[in-house]
């Protein structure tokens, strides 16, 4: 990991990606998710706050997304 990533978890911690105030804000904050361990921290926040449908489904999909990168 770099400083980037590192800086960039720090500054938008699951709770401000999560719980923006409305839709298009947390859509952009799941497509901002630099990597595995930021998404993990993200879907840990979901399950424990708001464990909405379609907010898990958006991070599966961006799990997805990171793990074709990967390859």
């Amino acid at each position: 990991m770099g400083t980037t990533d590192d800086k960039e978890s720090n500054e938008f911690p699951p709770e401000k990606r999560l719980e923006a105030p409305n839709t298009r804000l947390i859509k952009a904050g799941i497509a901002t998710i630099p990597d595995m361990e930021t998404l993990q921290e993200c879907v840990a926040y979901e399950n424990a706050h708001q464990n909405r449908t379609q907010i898990q489904r958006r991070l599966k999909w961006k799990a997805e997304e990171l793990r074709e990168n990967e390859e």
